[in-house]
């Protein structure tokens, strides 16, 4: 995949720790986000990788280091990051008893947007649920509903886009025309995505860089390739399934430092 990194990093994460009692979900993460870039937040089910976005939208305070988006510190300037980003998953709810239409007026109107009827259509048309328009939200198939969520998600035009999972539930056909759709945003706005999933397939042909995380630290990062080399795995699904039941062993080649923006 073409490098799309550029000299500024958008997102800086350093010794990031969230403690809830005695359990530490994250401990002390570091690492950047470069403008342009497609990063995986990776790793097995309670590896952290909730609570580092959760952190990251300011929906959960962290115990312990800083958080800064597009600049600004997150606990300082929580409303304006969040006027330039979004957030989408496939297991995230609308109101079922609203249309479609319906449900994403009201999202435009909680975004500030004054006109947005136009940008509205023609999310539903790219993201092809415009013949959902008019049907309530709850009659939805669980794919038309992930895919209603992206177009909530591409509703302000959004700097940096946080993906979890955006293409579950849906069939083969359509995740392929859904990771299509990504990328001719992401490439038309030099958009920045930090992207999770347990498709690892889809991981190699979607991101750039990828942090894997095991019991709430980076245990791996690095482009795709990079890493499946340096693990000697024979594919990032192996090497997925041997850190979900190993982590530990990889911490001793795990510390990779974040490669600076702009890097070759």
């Amino acid at each position: 995949m073409k490098d799309r990194r550029v000299d500024t990093p958008v997102t800086e994460i350093k010794g990031l720790t969230k403690r809830f009692g005695k359990l530490t979900a994250l401990d002390m993460l570091s690492f950047s986000v470069c403008k342009g870039n497609i990063l995986g937040l990776l790793g097995p089910n309670g590896a952290g990788k909730t609570t580092a976005i959760h952190c990251m939208l300011g929906l959960v305070k962290p115990s312990s280091g800083s958080i800064r988006i597009l600049g600004f510190d997150i606990n300082q300037h929580r409303r304006r990051i969040l006027s330039q980003v979004n957030f989408s998953s496939a297991y995230t709810a609308l109101p079922s008893n609203l249309t479609v239409r319906e449900n994403l007026t009201v999202f435009a109107r909680l975004y500030g947007l004054r006109s947005a009827r136009k940008r509205l259509e023609s999310l539903l048309e790219l993201f092809e649920i415009e013949e959902t328009a008019d049907r309530i939200t709850g009659s939805l198939s669980s794919g038309q509903l992930t895919r209603l969520n992206l177009c909530k998600a591409f509703l302000n035009e959004p700097e940096i886009l946080f993906l979890d999972e955006p293409t579950a539930s849906m069939d083969p056909d359509i995740a392929a025309k859904v990771r299509k759709r990504l990328h001719e945003l992401q490439r038309q706005r030099g958009l920045t995505m930090i992207y999770t999933s347990h498709n690892m397939q889809e991981v190699e042909q979607m991101c750039d860089r990828v942090i894997f995380l095991a019991k709430g630290r980076i245990v791996m990062q690095g482009s795709p390739a990079e890493i499946i080399k340096q693990s000697k795995s024979r594919s990032l699904e192996d090497l997925f399934i041997a850190i979900a039941r190993n982590g530990h062993l990889y911490r001793t080649v795990s510390s990779q430092e974040d490669e600076p923006c702009g890097s070759e």
